[in-house]
């Protein structure tokens, strides 16, 4: 039997999305028709948002202890559905104009209760830049949280259950990416108005509902699962991206389809099935998951799956940090 890794996985080879960019537009330059922008995910987003506020007034005058079922039940997929719109709107696939795909972050952030989602946005982009690399990806877990947590279920468990935190801790080690602009200003004085606006009107009870669907979309939750499946080496020791071709894809905006995503991040999520589709050679031989449900349980109770079940690498390659990781267009268009 395997033991669970004590230190990390030390990659010589640069991460393996821009090569295969590459071999992709080589083999199918048509997916070029597939790189286009969805403005319906603004309506999406717009209208878990209304269901989120809805849902909070609601339970405004209910006891407290009745919003932890239904954020738990209901909320925290509207809250993670909203939070791949951000992630859209991050990668400007919703509208052609910056200005327009920052609104789209900021309004869908509203249920989220704390201001994130712009700074999700300069901290991403990063993650795609420089995968793997301590300094620079925020998506990496820092060395005290593998040595902290290491193995054990109940560490595993408690990690998860504060995953918000620990993902802003790291944010601390990334210094060079941290920025402070006007679009994360604009973000913190919107969702404090909207905040501020909620328990002026619905009171207490109704953010507290809107904070724990939030918490438990990216927590202890099988919705929590999937910062497991996109870069854990839950299924091969060397296979450092992983998708999820599962039933939740539905109301997660295909968010599953993360090789696909890595590979041509000018493609939104409508289209990615469709990659899939018309490069099968590149996809299927891949490794992936198929339910989020079992892979939440497998991450707790196998023994061989650590917080150091991660692929890092030491050199920045020649990437800098004004790179906006669009290597699928700026191929087609070279």
């Amino acid at each position: 039997m395997a033991s669970a890794p004590t230190a990390f996985t030390v990659a010589t080879a640069t991460e393996p999305h821009r090569v295969r960019t590459r071999q992709i537009i080589k083999a199918h330059p048509e997916v070029k028709q597939l790189m286009t922008r969805n403005p319906t995910t603004f309506l999406i987003g717009a209208g878990c948002v209304a269901a989120q506020v809805a849902l909070a007034y609601l339970l405004r005058n209910q006891a407290w202890y009745w919003t932890i079922p239904v954020a738990y039940l209901v909320g925290a997929f509207f809250s993670h559905t909203l939070f791949v719109v951000i992630h859209e709107a991050a990668h400007n696939l919703v509208f052609r104009k910056l200005w327009q795909n920052v609104a789209t972050g900021i309004l869908a952030n509203f249920p989220s209760v704390f201001p994130t989602a712009i700074s999700f946005k300069n901290f991403h982009i990063k993650h795609h830049v420089f995968q793997g690399v301590h300094e620079l990806d925020a998506d990496l877990p820092d060395w005290y949280e593998a040595r902290l947590i290491q193995n054990y279920s109940i560490g595993k468990a408690v990690w998860l259950f504060f995953f918000p935190v620990f993902q802003l801790i790291r944010t601390v080690r990334c210094r060079e990416v941290a920025t402070v602009d006007r679009y994360v200003f604009a973000n913190i004085v919107a969702q404090v108005a909207f905040d501020a606006a909620i328990v002026y009107f619905f009171g207490w009870t109704a953010l507290l509902y809107l904070f724990l669907s939030f918490w438990f979309s990216v927590g202890l939750h099988p919705l929590g699962a999937r910062w497991i499946q996109e870069h854990y080496l839950t299924l091969s020791p060397e296979q450092e991206t992983y998708s999820y071709y599962g039933r939740l894809n539905g109301i997660n905006l295909n968010v599953g389809f993360h090789n696909e995503h890595h590979d041509m991040p000018s493609i939104p999520w409508n289209n990615l099935p469709k990659l899939k589709t018309v490069a099968p050679e590149f996809y299927e031989p891949l490794l992936a998951h198929t339910s989020y449900t079992k892979l939440f349980f497998q991450f707790l109770f196998d023994q061989e799956i650590s917080l150091y079940s991660r692929i890092t690498r030491k050199e920045r390659g020649t990437a800098t940090l004004k790179d906006q990781s669009v290597p699928d267009k700026e191929l087609l268009s070279a």
